[in-house]
């Protein structure tokens, strides 16, 4: 028996989509898409992680990259202004995943005291 993928047609159409929003203007340009993805996907990770001294750093560096990627295509701020303000932020959440207030990523739970 042959076995039929769905690969390829799916590939033609989904291309075939994106070339026809890209042609009549109705998709963003690829740098706002890029950027819209990685803020979404840091969130995703805080949502999907939880809050532990892992995701403190990554989610939130993830959503800074896409909203620096996206000040700089649209011409708001240089890359020195984008480095220089990445460079505190992540110092930042770096300093604030040490802290003990934030929990390991798998910390074991504490059992209740005895009586």
């Amino acid at each position: 028996m042959r076995s039929r993928s769905l690969f390829f047609p799916l590939l033609l159409i989904i291309s075939g989509c994106i070339w026809f929003l890209k042609s009549t203007d109705l998709l963003p340009d690829t740098a706002s898409i890029f950027a819209i993805g990685l803020a979404v996907f840091g969130f995703l990770v805080m949502v999907m992680d939880g809050l532990n001294k892992q995701s403190i750093v990554a989610g939130p560096f993830l959503m800074y990259l896409g909203a620096a990627i996206y000040l700089y295509h649209e011409y708001i701020f240089g890359l020195s202004h984008i480095f220089s303000a990445g460079m505190v932020w992540l110092g930042l959440l770096l300093l604030l995943s040490r802290s003990n207030l934030v929990p390991d990523k798998y910390a074991r739970p504490t059992p209740p005291p005895k009586d």
